[in-house]
């Protein structure tokens, strides 16, 4: 009996030895918003698209993904996270208001931190990754400025009131006053970035303006929205939509030449997946330096947009 437990107790440490060594895994928590609308949808699907693929090509690293209907869900999931004890977190803010003080106790509690599109009120971020928010509204500028050669009245349907929709709107403001100075904002609203509240603007404006030109609305889902508002009012004074995101649904219609759809501006959301990337070089060299990946937008028209239309993608 004395020699046989004498001999269990190497096949004991080797059994623990593996159990702790299985516990020990890099983990990466994701947190990011529902799909709410088309866009962060193709949010969701890159989370899950970056759990697949580096969970495959590293064993040792465990990703969890999370995503909250509101900023308070938001909150709660990534101190959830924080207690799973989780050593890098990718966070998508609802707000960045709310969403701050939580990050910043993941910092102190040593996970290293990026933060992505939507930045948070104070930087302590290790990485920030970002679509280049100014060059898409720039973009939308330069796009509509060219297809109403420079002059015209149009409305603009802006996204939820955030930095992100700040710097779009006043890069595409500054465009059209210093380069297409003849043509006028008649009106400017937030359709929050939704189908129903862009038809609903969009009905709106039918209503209070009875000679639009173009129509620039910050999001492809929103354009959704102000295309059927204006195709059920039977009007013909606009001569053009311009969108923004670069949904699958979108670059069709302007690749087939639809007569009003003719321009969007990519914002990809699989920026998501560059987050994540990061996150894990970050854990695996250990000194990386702060800093800032910007992927920048690009126009989309009749024709470019062979080259950004994916029909397999979920977005």
């Amino acid at each position: 009996m004395k020699k046989s437990f004498i001999v269990l107790i190497p096949v004991l440490l080797i059994l623990f030895g593996c159990s702790d060594s299985a516990a020990k895994k890099l983990k990466i928590g994701i947190s990011i918003p529902a799909a709410t609308h088309g866009w962060t949808g193709g949010v969701v699907w890159s989370a899950g698209q970056a759990k697949k693929n580096i969970e495959a090509a590293n064993p040792d690293v465990e990703v969890i993904v999370t995503s909250s209907a509101n900023t308070a869900d938001q909150v709660n999931r990534i101190e959830n996270l924080l207690a799973r004890k989780v050593n890098a977190l990718v966070v998508m803010a609802q707000e960045p208001g709310p969403v701050s003080s939580v990050c910043e106790r993941a910092k102190k509690q040593g996970a290293y931190l990026v933060i992505v599109s939507n930045p948070i009120e104070k930087p302590v971020q290790d990485v920030f990754v970002n679509g280049d928010n100014r060059s898409f509204g720039a973009a939308a500028a330069e796009t509509m400025g060219r297809l109403l050669n420079g002059q015209g009245d149009i409305v603009v349907m802006e996204g939820i009131p955030c930095p992100i929709n700040t710097d779009r709107v006043s890069a595409f403001r500054k465009v059209l006053a210093e380069k297409y100075p003849k043509m006028r904002i008649l009106e400017s609203q937030t359709a929050g970035w939704n189908t129903e509240k862009g038809l609903a603007l969009m009905e709106n404006f039918l209503q209070k303006h009875k000679k639009i030109d173009g129509v620039w609305c910050g999001d492809d889902d929103v354009l959704i929205g102000a295309l059927k508002a204006y195709q059920e009012s039977k009007r013909k004074d606009v001569k053009c939509m311009v969108g923004g995101g670069g949904s699958k649904l979108i670059v069709k219609k302007i690749l087939d030449r639809d007569p009003l759809v003719r321009g969007t501006v990519t914002y990809s959301p699989r920026m998501l997946e560059k987050g994540v990337e990061a996150a894990l070089e970050g854990l695996r060299t250990g000194k990386t330096p702060r800093k800032e990946i910007i992927i920048k937008s690009e126009i989309v028209t009749s024709e470019t947009a062979s080259k950004h239309y994916y029909p397999d993608s979920v977005y």
